[in-house]
C-alpha cells in the first residue's frame, strides 16, 4: 500500500470516528444529509441562529447591537423618530435573489428572476405567445422540460442555466468576469476551488475533503455545547478558505488570512477534533502536551529539552507531580519547572562534546559549568536574581524526585547518571533580602479607587465591578472571587452575614469567612440580578458573576477581571498620595503620583491583610481569615518593609519630644540611608519611648542605674507613636497609687512602691504636650500622623508594662459602608 493510500484510509478512519461522536439530534437541528452536504442554521437558535430584526415585518439579520438590520439602522439614523416609533411602523418583506425551480409544474430548470419566475425557455415562450404568466401556466401547451443537469461546480447544488454551459447562471457570470479580468485559473481548478452561493442562513460543505466535513460538524457541536455563539457567516470563511486551498485536514490550513475571530474559531474545530478520544496515557508520549488531558488548560512544551534521555525524564517527573498541583496555576507551575531543565539542557549542549548525550558521562563539573552559566546569565540581565535562585531550585529538587522515582534504574531514562550530578545546598545562592515596601495599598489610594467604580462598570461589565468590590472587601483570591456559586451567602447562629467559598489552592472547600451587612447586601442584589438573566435555570448550576458571553444558561464564570481591572486603572485619573514633607523648616503636605503598577488584584488581599494588622487583629486569627495554613505566609502578607517604615520615620520625627515636653527634630529634614543605619544601632526601645544611652543600648536596655524612671532621664526620647503608651503608662502609676494607699503595709515599704508626684506630673506634662502639639496640626496633617504612627508601631518591637490593651478598629477604605 502506497504512503498516499494509507494517509487517505487514516483520514477516512477519523472522519467516521468524529463522524460517529456527533450526536444525530445536532446533525437534525442543522438539517444535515450527506447527499446535501449544507448545514442550515436555525435563526431561533441561542448560539446558532441570529435575531431578526426588530423593525415589524422586516425578516432581516440584525447585526448590530440595537437590533436593526443594516438597511434599517441606516433608515432609523437618518429618521427624526423616537426608536420605539421606527420598529413599530411595518415594513414589507425584501425580496431576495435566491433561485427556484420554473413555475411551471414539474419542470426542472431554474427561473431567471424572481419577478419572471420561468426558466429561459419558457420564458422566450411565454414572450412569443404574448400572455401574462397566470394564462401562460394555464395554457394546455406549456410543458415541464427537463433539467441540463447540475452545475459542476463542487460546492454549488443549483442547476444548470442552458446546454451549452456547465454551470448555473451565478457561476457562468463569474467564469465570465474572471475571464476578462484575466484571472481565471481554469476549468479544473475553477470547478475545484469556486464556492457556492449559499443563502444567509446555509453554510455549504460540498467540495471539501470528508475529514473537514467530519471536524467542521464535530468541532461546531464542541463549541455549541461550551455555550459559545457561532453564526454562519463566522464559520462560511473557513469552510471556503478550506474549499480554495482543497487541504485534506483542517490542520493543514494557514490561517493567516482569516481575521482573529475567524482564526480563533478555526483553532476551537482543530483543537475539538484533536482531543476527541485523547487519554493521558496517549499524550504523554508527546513532546507538546495538551494540558487538558490532565484536567488543566493550555499546553505543556517540553520541545526545548534537548537531550532525548533528559526529555523524558522530565516527562515523567512532570507526570508524577502534575495531580499533586491545585490551583489554576498548576499548569503554569509545571512548565515553570520543565523550563528550568530547558536552562540545563542548554548548557550541556554548549559545553560538553557530546552535546549532553550520554547521561553516564555527566560528572559533577557539568553541575559547576551549568550554575556559572545561571549566574553569567543574571550578570548579563537575561534572568533575574530571582529567576536564577528558583531555576537552581527547581533542578536539585526534580532531580531529586527522579532518583527517588527509579529513573536511575536499568532501562529508565536516567540509567547510569552518576550520583555526583546533583546540586548541593551550596550551589544555589541565597536569597537578596527583600527591601520592598509592602503590596498593601494606602487607605487614601483605596479609596480613589472606590470612589471610580462607575468607571469600572462603564469599561467592562457589571459583574467585573462586583467582583472587585468584593475582593477590596474579603482579601480573597481572584480565582476565588470569580467562581463564586450563586448560593454563596449564608448566616450564623446570631444572623451575622457569612461568605462561603471554595480554596482551590489549598483545596479547601466550603471556607467561611465573616463578612459585613454590606457586602452582603451586595452579594444579594447581584444574586438577583443573575436571577432575572437566567430564570430557567436550577439555582444549583448558577454562578454569582456569570460571564456576558458564551454563557447561555448561566453556568460559566467571568474570567477576565485581571485585563479588565489592568484597563480600568490605565484610564483613572492620577491616583495621588499626600506626604508630609519639612522644606525650610516648614511642615507642608505634598501629594505624589502613586505608581498605578502596584495597582493589580491581588494587592487587595495583601490591603485586607494589612488593614486587619493594623487594627490589631491576632496573627493567629488572621492566619483563619486569609484562609493560610502556614503561620509564616500570612506574616509576609503585612510584613512592613524598609521604605515605608523610612516615610512614617520621617512623619513621626517631626514630632518628637525629650524628657520635659519640648519638641527636638524640629527641624529634622528626610533622614539618610546613613541615619536610618546609626538610628537603628544608638538606641534601644524603653516601655514608651527609645533610650540613647550607649551603655544602656550595648546592653539590651537592661544597664540602666534609673530603670523603669526613664522620664527623669537626659536619655529618654519619645514621639507622637508612644502616646498610647504613655498614657498607659499614666493610668498604670495612678492605679498603684490607689491600690498601695489601700494597702496595709509598712511606711517605708509603701514610700518605696509609691509612684511620686514628680513623675506623675512629668508624665501629665509630656502626653499634654504630645496631644496639645497634634491638635493644632490641621486635620489632613493629623491624618497623615496618624497614619504614619500606625506603621511605625506596626514596624517595632512592642515593648509593655503588662497592662491590658484595647485594639484599635479596622480601617475601612469606604467609609460610606460599615466595616466588619
Amino acid at each position: 500500500m502506497s504512503i498516499h493510500a494509507a494517509s487517505a484510509r487514516a483520514f477516512a478512519g477519523r472522519a467516521d470516528e468524529l463522524m460517529a461522536a456527533v450526536d444525530p439530534e445536532f446533525l437534525g437541528l442543522l438539517g444535515w444529509s450527506p447527499d446535501r452536504s449544507v448545514l442550515t442554521f436555525p435563526i431561533g437558535h441561542p448560539l446558532l441562529g441570529m435575531p431578526l430584526c426588530r423593525v415589524v415585518e422586516c425578516g432581516c439579520v440584525a447585526y448590530s447591537t440595537s437590533g436593526l438590520c443594516r438597511n434599517c439602522e441606516k433608515r432609523w439614523k437618518s429618521a427624526d423618530v423616537a426608536f420605539e416609533v421606527f420598529v413599530a411602523e411595518p415594513r414589507p418583506v425584501r425580496r431576495r435573489n435566491g433561485v427556484e425551480d420554473c413555475a411551471v409544474v414539474d419542470c426542472s430548470r431554474p427561473w431567471v428572476t424572481r419577478t419572471q419566475q420561468l426558466c429561459s425557455a419558457h420564458q422566450y415562450q411565454r414572450v412569443k405567445m404574448d400572455l401574462d404568466l397566470p394564462e401562460f401556466l394555464r395554457h394546455p401547451a406549456v410543458r415541464p422540460l427537463p433539467s441540463f443537469g447540475t452545475c459542476e461546480v463542487a460546492a454549488c447544488d443549483r442547476q444548470r442555466s442552458g446546454k451549452v454551459s456547465a454551470y448555473c447562471l451565478q457561476h457562468t457570470q463569474r467564469r465570465t468576469r474572471m475571464i476578462r479580468e484575466g484571472t481565471f485559473p481554469g476549468d479544473e481548478a475553477f470547478r475545484r476551488a469556486m464556492r457556492a452561493v449559499s443563502k444567509f442562513v446555509d453554510v455549504n460543505l460540498r467540495g471539501l475533503a470528508p475529514l473537514v466535513v467530519a471536524e467542521v460538524i464535530y468541532g461546531l457541536q464542541e463549541r455549541i455545547r461550551g455555550g459559545t455563539k457561532t453564526p454562519p457567516w463566522h464559520l462560511r470563511p473557513v469552510c471556503e478558505l478550506a474549499r480554495t486551498r482543497q487541504v485534506s485536514t483542517l490542520d493543514e490550513l494557514d490561517p493567516a488570512s482569516l481575521c482573529r475571530r475567524r482564526q480563533a474559531l478555526l483553532n476551537a474545530l482543530t483543537t475539538a477534533s484533536r482531543r476527541l478520544g485523547m487519554t493521558p496515557e496517549s499524550e504523554r508520549h508527546k513532546d507538546v502536551w495538551d494540558a487538558a488531558a490532565f484536567g488543566r488548560s493550555g499546553n505543556l512544551n517540553f520541545t526545548g529539552v534537548r537531550q532525548p534521555w533528559l526529555r523524558e525524564a522530565v516527562k515523567a517527573a512532570v507526570c508524577d507531580e502534575l495531580p499533586r498541583r491545585r490551583g489554576v496555576q498548576a499548569r503554569g507551575q509545571m512548565q515553570t519547572h520543565i523550563n528550568a531543565f530547558v536552562k540545563l539542557s542548554d548548557s550541556l549542549h554548549l559545553q560538553r562534546d557530546d552535546r549532553g548525550s550520554h547521561p553516564a558521562l555527566l560528572e559533577r563539573q557539568d553541575i559547576v559549568n551549568f550554575s556559572n552559566r545561571l549566574a553569567f546569565l543574571a550578570e548579563q540581565g537575561e534572568i533575574s536574581t530571582y529567576t536564577w535562585i528558583s531555576i537552581a531550585r527547581a533542578v536539585r529538587k526534580w532531580l531529586s524526585l527522579m532518583r527517588s522515582m527509579g529513573l536511575t534504574r536499568p532501562g529508565q531514562p536516567l540509567h547510569g547518571l552518576p550520583a555526583d550530578f546533583m546540586l548541593l545546598t551550596q550551589d544555589i545562592p541565597d536569597e537578596p533580602e527583600d527591601s520592598e515596601a509592602g503590596k498593601d495599598l494606602p487607605d487614601e489610594v483605596m479609596r480613589q479607587l472606590c470612589a471610580h467604580f462607575d468607571l469600572l462598570e462603564e469599561k467592562s461589565s457589571r459583574e467585573v465591578r462586583v467582583a472587585v468590590e468584593l475582593l477590596i472587601d474579603t482579601g480573597r483570591r481572584p480565582f476565588e472571587i470569580c467562581h463564586l456559586p450563586y448560593d454563596c451567602l449564608t448566616r450564623d447562629a446570631d444572623g451575622k452575614p457569612v461568605l462561603l467559598y471554595d480554596n482551590h489552592k489549598e483545596l479547601r472547600l466550603r471556607r467561611r469567612l465573616p463578612i459585613p451587612e454590606a457586602t452582603a447586601a451586595l452579594i444579594i442584589a447581584q444574586q438577583e440580578r443573575v436571577r432575572a438573566r437566567f430564570p430557567t435555570t436550577a439555582p444549583g448550576r448558577l454562578v454569582l458573576l456569570p460571564s456576558v458571553v458564551s454563557n447561555p444558561e448561566g453556568t460559566k464564570a467571568i474570567s477576565d477581571v485581571l485585563t479588565q481591572h489592568r484597563d480600568w486603572v490605565a484610564a483613572l485619573p492620577d491616583v495621588t498620595l499626600t506626604m508630609t514633607v519639612h522644606e525650610e523648616g516648614k511642615t507642608m503636605a505634598k501629594q505624589f503620583c502613586f505608581d498605578r503598577e502596584k495597582i493589580f488584584p491581588y494587592a487587595y488581599r495583601h490591603t485586607y491583610a494589612q488593614r486587619h494588622a493594623d487594627a490589631g487583629v491576632p496573627v493567629d486569627v488572621l492566619r483563619q481569615l486569609m484562609d493560610h495554613r502556614q503561620l509564616t505566609t500570612t506574616q509576609r502578607y503585612y510584613r512592613v518593609g524598609e521604605q515605608r517604615r523610612r516615610e512614617a520615620i520621617d512623619r513621626v520625627t517631626a514630632m518628637q519630644f525629650d524628657r520635659h515636653g519640648n519638641r527636638i527634630w524640629r527641624r529634622a529634614k528626610a533622614l539618610l540611608d546613613s541615619e536610618h543605619a546609626r538610628r537603628a544601632v544608638g538606641e534601644v526601645a524603653v516601655p514608651y519611648g527609645v533610650c540613647t544611652e550607649p551603655s544602656n543600648v550595648a546592653a539590651g536596655g537592661h544597664d540602666c542605674p534609673v530603670r523603669f524612671r526613664c522620664v527623669g532621664c537626659g536619655h529618654f526620647r519619645t514621639d507622637v507613636s508612644y502616646l498610647p503608651d504613655l498614657e498607659a503608662y499614666l493610668a498604670d502609676l495612678l492605679r498603684s497609687r490607689e491600690r498601695l494607699a489601700a494597702f496595709t503595709a509598712d511606711t517605708w515599704a509603701k514610700d518605696e512602691a509609691m509612684p511620686s508626684d514628680e513623675e506623675i506630673t512629668r508624665v501629665r506634662r509630656l502626653i499634654r504636650r504630645v496631644r496639645t502639639d497634634l491638635d493644632d496640626l490641621t486635620d489632613e496633617d493629623r491624618t497623615q500622623i496618624q497614619q504614619a504612627v500606625t506603621v511605625v508601631r506596626r514596624s517595632r518591637q512592642v515593648v509593655t508594662l503588662g497592662m491590658p490593651r484595647v485594639a484599635a478598629p479596622v480601617l475601612n477604605p469606604r467609609p460610606e459602608r460599615p466595616s466588619v
